[in-house]
């Protein structure tokens, strides 16, 4: 698959989500299976470009690309030139937010309240892709079906946007009033993708390998976009493409690369994020990745109490050796835990 003159190394991406979708956990994601990852939403008003939050989500040291990030705003003149600084500062693919459901940004006519306005859509899309074009940098655009069940304008928008220039749609199968409430449907995305030349990404309650293969048959999307299920589960992208490559499962993770793994998670965030603030962004992290761990409920109220990074690597180290003393492997769904027997040999997992 092509993202204009970048081809992806697989059809798997991370979903942008803010406060989660850091360098630091983009850059995870690539290493353990996801082909693509999009930035945290940067702001399109200009007097928050300067603020340590912006240059955070703004900073791309050290990560392969092709670096794409997530513009958000209401006017297109404002979007046109978040897209030009964020090229400055490395974006070699803009994506235009109207997906998000958050109050705070609808409330603003931004993210998917865009939808509501379709001549004010168009407008910013143009705007972007007319300030994009003379770097040569692509642009895509999440959505959702629509404003709510009876105003899913998708496919109309879909068409609409393929004809302004976009070169990528993502579509998460929900309306912006389900926020992620009830199921994803597949079918707006079909649609979607029958309506339009230019590549189609589906979004929406994709946690498993199986899932991940089903949402792509229904749908005929040239790639799925993964962002809860990966809270926690960065690993998820290599089980999904060694599943759909092979049609067999990969075993869980063991113990002992999810603690490298973890460790090096966090120190990676707090050098992005430094002492105070790294070790508090940092507790949301460590609680996905133990959330359904034997005794990880006590743990991440024990992670709440430690304020120094040295405390966190520590406490978390010795909360995965000792879950390594009973099994080898993480427990995931739909597999047996592979638990040490007496002579310390692992049983064989099995799906």
């Amino acid at each position: 698959m092509h993202i204009g003159q970048f081809a992806l190394a697989n059809p798997l991406f991370v979903a942008p989500m803010a406060g989660v979708t850091d360098r630091p956990f983009r850059q995870l994601c690539k290493r353990l299976g996801a082909g693509y990852a999009v930035s945290e939403m940067v702001t399109s008003r200009r007097d928050l470009w300067d603020t340590l939050k912006t240059s955070r989500r703004a900073n791309h040291a050290g990560e392969p690309g092709p670096i794409a990030v997530q513009i958000a705003g209401t006017e297109a003149q404002m979007m046109a030139d978040a897209a030009v600084y964020n090229i400055e500062r490395g974006a070699q693919i803009i994506d235009i937010n109207m997906g998000c459901p958050a109050k705070k940004v609808c409330n603003k006519w931004a993210g998917s309240a865009l939808m509501q306005d379709e001549p004010l859509a168009l407008s910013i899309v143009e705007a972007v892709v007319a300030a994009c074009a003379p770097h040569q940098v692509p642009v895509t655009l999440k959505m959702r079906t629509g404003w709510c069940q009876t105003h899913k304008n998708a496919v109309v928008l879909a068409r609409t946007f393929e004809n302004a220039g976009v070169q990528m749609l993502a579509v998460h199968g929900r309306t912006r009033e389900q926020g992620y409430k009830g199921d994803a449907e597949y079918d707006t995305v079909a649609a979607v993708k029958a309506a339009v030349k230019i590549p189609v990404v589906a979004n929406g309650d994709i946690t498993t390998p199986e899932k991940a293969q089903a949402v792509l048959k229904a749908t005929g999307a040239d790639a799925i976009m993964i962002g809860r299920a990966a809270q926690g589960r960065p690993w998820i992208f290599r089980e999904i493409n060694h599943f759909l490559t092979t049609g067999t499962h990969l075993a869980p993770p063991l113990v002992s690369e999810v603690k490298r793994l973890l460790v090096e998670h966090l120190h990676d965030h707090y050098s992005l994020y430094g002492e105070f603030i790294g070790v508090r962004s940092a507790r949301k992290h460590i609680g996905w990745y133990v959330r359904e761990l034997p005794g990880g409920e006590a743990f991440r109220a024990q992670m709440n109490t430690l304020d120094t990074s040295g405390a966190q690597v520590t406490a978390v180290e010795d909360f995965l050796d000792d879950l390594n003393d009973h099994t080898d492997r993480i427990p995931a769904p739909g597999w047996t835990a592979g638990i040490r027997g007496r002579d310390n040999t692992m049983e064989t997992a099995t799906p």
